[in-house]
């Protein structure tokens, strides 16, 4: 079979691949006469001591992670979230009122009339809010959000007592448990809010939009409703009830039904659980997702925010769940209520990969389930054998998709599947290569097809299509589409050799990526697209797609590191125009190149109160709206820190900043399906172990410091390894096997966290 690198190798979009120099082998292993008759390494059979073993070590760790409220936050971007990958809210004072919002918020709530759009017709829209409404006036509180429990808890005080509150989503259900103190009360309010589009803020209905009707009330036992029809069918129904100290609701939202929400909202609340039972299975599942992987740095405020990302996303997304809005579960008013899939939805869920969490990829089972309605974006013509998707659309991807030629956008249902790919390499799950990316990529790259006519100069040329949000006329040759296709069809020969499916499209991908024009650049490095310069600030690096994330043109190509450093440099001299990803993205390149104190610094401007878009403080993000991206992708950047393994080779610690001497990586997920664990302290890498979940081919980057070398399996007999360039080693490693690296003496093999040398506040209103 060809081999993963082999095929990328050939395809760098008008490069020349990199021959890296060989080097000498690893030095032979050294040995006891005792150990080597029986066969095995120094120091005999090994195992890591994982000091993160206990809920008692993760609760302890994880406190030091924790937001923190000792003022009364007034926004959303300032408040505790809460959420199970569907319902969402977050909470903050009430506008203009002496209460506390609990908003209430669900990622299936949606319109249904494709016939106005994405903002209009398809869009999330709103359920309501809670408030809980004190006697007295509120002079203080201390709250404290645990991602360990995944649970708000804490006090209000008021000038009349306390009331001391918990909350938590858990399966659909918001529950809240509020106990009051002196002459205080525990007092709730439901308000539902009115069904339109959150775009409202910035502009009006467009022409031949009807409000949908208003809500209904009904009470059945002691449970409340809303129930809420809607113009183009299906119902949202919201039921909840307060008995004792617990208030318990959940939102339901069917389609075509105008009654089936109703009946599932009212069951669930009916069957629901205590606040204790319920809070029971809560837990479980976090103390759970938590122990999958291990991240420790010597930076207390960056280390506090990784882990809140990853409380973040698993709040926002569940695999089977629906694809995450720009604003995730937590709608606000917001001039993007949709899906964004020409940057937004690919930054949401790279974290995921790392951090050993697929089981929050509802971006993958989303174009697993809505491939019928990709193949109806598309124009008829070419239904028979294409795909594709609009820059925005509802959860089910229904957005139709322009042509090229006519200045559209078309390659975000690509890049999309960029994503999917990569869960694919993460865990070399061929049911989702087969079932998922390979039909639906050979179906997007196809479009591309249609379109792709021969140039006087023998190569292949795309005609106009949108470089996402460069404003300026479409040009032919964008290098976005060019970096898509170049990956695309490297990808679906991939699959195929994979899969083992004699593909009567392989010649013609072959001949794509022989005779597609080579990427437009110019003095300044990779241009917009033919004729067309990077001329104006733009907050995208949609012309970079080669660069970061497909790596098709890398830092490992010695002859294409001018284009490339002068394209980052280029794209960051003209300011104005940039936003959070921007600053994520620059560092993720740098980290690529191996500099990690650059890479800090870009990923820094993205804390830093001074820039214009900078993290809010409970660590989301907002421009004209919520828009839940940039963050997740900040975590991401922290991951190519510490972690690579484009290209087929895994990279240990490839861009860790001086400054952070010690840092601890533990079950870090790779392309090939591989779990790593590294230590670094004093500066230098302790040991590496690699742990293979596929069997697949290793070659590691492992970065430890000169010396003899020692690597060894887990039964303690040595590995068989040959070096392949200066520091990287090809090591058979069977499925189910570990190998360790360290040279010199064998190290304490220890995962535990690292101290502090750079402190912070947390994060909240500390």
């Amino acid at each position: 079979m060809t081999s993963r690198r082999a095929v990328l190798g050939s395809v760098l979009g008008g490069t020349t691949a990199a021959v890296l120099p060989g080097v000498a082998e690893a030095e032979p292993f050294s040995a006891t006469p005792a150990a080597t008759a029986a066969g095995l390494a120094p120091g005999g059979p090994w195992r890591l001591r994982n000091r993160m073993d206990s809920d008692g070590a993760w609760a302890g760790f994880l406190r030091g992670q924790d937001l923190l409220w000792h003022k009364l936050p007034t926004v959303w971007h300032e408040g505790p979230f809460l959420g199970d990958g569907r319902l969402g809210s977050m909470v903050y004072r009430e506008p203009a009122a002496n209460s506390i919002r609990f908003t209430v918020q669900h990622g299936e709530v949606q319109d249904h009339r494709p016939e106005l759009g994405s903002g209009w017709g398809t869009n999330r829209l709103p359920v309501g809010h809670l408030t809980l409404h004190p006697v007295g006036t509120i002079t203080a509180v201390d709250w404290r959000l645990s991602l360990w429990n995944a649970e708000l808890t804490g006090t209000v005080t008021t000038d009349k007592g306390t009331l001391t509150l918990a909350a938590l989503i858990h399966d659909g259900i918001l529950a809240a448990r509020v106990t009051a103190r002196g002459d205080e009360e525990v007092r709730w309010t439901f308000h539902p809010e009115e069904a339109i589009s959150p775009r409202k803020i910035q502009e009006a209905p467009p022409a031949g939009y009807v409000d949908n009707p208003p809500w209904t009330t009904r009470k059945t036992g002691d449970v409340e409703q809303v129930l809420q029809p809607l113009v183009g069918g299906g119902q949202t129904a919201t039921a909840y009830r307060h008995s004792g100290d617990t208030l318990l609701l959940n939102v339901a939202h069917s389609h075509p039904s105008n009654t089936r929400a109703g009946e599932v909202s009212l069951r669930k609340i009916q069957r629901a659980a205590g606040y204790g039972a319920l809070r029971t299975e809560h837990t479980r599942w976090w103390h759970a997702f938590y122990r999958k992987s291990f991240v420790s740095i010597p930076d207390q405020r960056l280390q506090s925010f990784h882990w809140i990302q990853l409380y973040k996303v698993a709040s926002a997304s569940r695999e089977g769940g629906p694809v995450m809005a720009t604003s995730g579960p937590w709608l606000e008013p917001t001039p993007w209520p949709a899906v964004w899939w020409n940057l937004n939805v690919q930054l949401e869920y790279w974290l995921i990969h790392g951090s050993n969490h697929l089981e929050l990829d509802s971006l993958a089972s989303t174009l697993r389930q809505s491939q019928e309605q990709l193949i109806a974006n598309v124009p008829d013509a070419y239904e028979s054998d294409s795909a594709g998707v609009g820059r925005s659309s509802d959860m089910f991807a229904t957005r139709s998709v322009g042509t090229p030629g006519s200045g559209a956008e078309v390659g975000d249902l690509t890049w999309a599947l960029h994503n999917a790919w990569l869960s694919y390499r993460h865990t070399m799950d061929e049911s989702l290569l087969r079932d998922t990316v390979y039909p639906l990529l050979r179906r997007a790259i196809n479009y591309y097809l249609h379109f792709l006519q021969p140039g006087d100069d023998g190569k292949l040329h795309l005609p106009s299509t949108l470089s996402p949000e460069y404003p300026v006329v479409p040009p032919k040759d964008t290098n976005y589409d060019l970096a898509l296709i170049r990956w695309g069809c490297a990808a679906l020969l991939e699959a195929t050799a994979r899969l083992k499916v004699d593909d009567p499209l392989k010649s013609r991908w072959q001949e794509v990526l022989a005779k597609l024009t080579p990427y437009p650049v110019d003095e300044n490095g990779f241009m917009i697209g033919g004729d067309t310069p990077y001329a104006q600030s733009h907050r995208h690096y949609s012309h970079l797609l080669m660069v970061y994330p497909l790596y098709l043109v890398n830092w490992d190509q010695p002859e294409q590191r001018e284009l490339i450093e002068k394209s980052i440099v280029r794209w960051h001299a003209l300011t104005g125009a940039h936003r959070g990803y921007s600053y994520t993205g620059a560092a993720s390149m740098y980290a690529m190149m191996g500099r990690g104190e650059t890479a800090l610094t870009y990923l820094k401007k993205f804390f830093d109160p001074s820039t214009r878009y900078p993290c809010r403080p409970n660590t989301h993000y907002t421009e004209a709206g919520p828009v839940i991206e940039t963050p997740l992708s900040a975590s991401q950047s922290l991951h190519d820190m510490l972690c690579q393994s484009w290209g087929g080779v895994v990279r240990v610690f490839p861009a860790v900043p001086p400054s952070w001497s010690d840092v601890t990586l533990h079950d870090f997920r790779t392309q090939g399906a591989f779990l790593v664990s590294a230590v670094r302290t004093g500066g230098a890498t302790r040991f590496v172990r690699v742990r293979s979940l596929a069997g697949e081919p290793l070659e590691l980057r492992h970065g430890l410091p000169a010396g003899r070398l020692t690597a060894v399996l887990d039964d303690g007999r040595p590995a068989r390894i040959r070096a392949t360039s200066e520091g990287t080693l090809a090591i058979d490693l069977p499925k189910g096997r570990e190998v360790l690296l360290y040279t010199g003496e064998r190290p304490d093999l220890s995962v535990a966290p690292v101290d502090v040398s750079e402190p912070g506040e947390p994060w909240g209103l500390p």
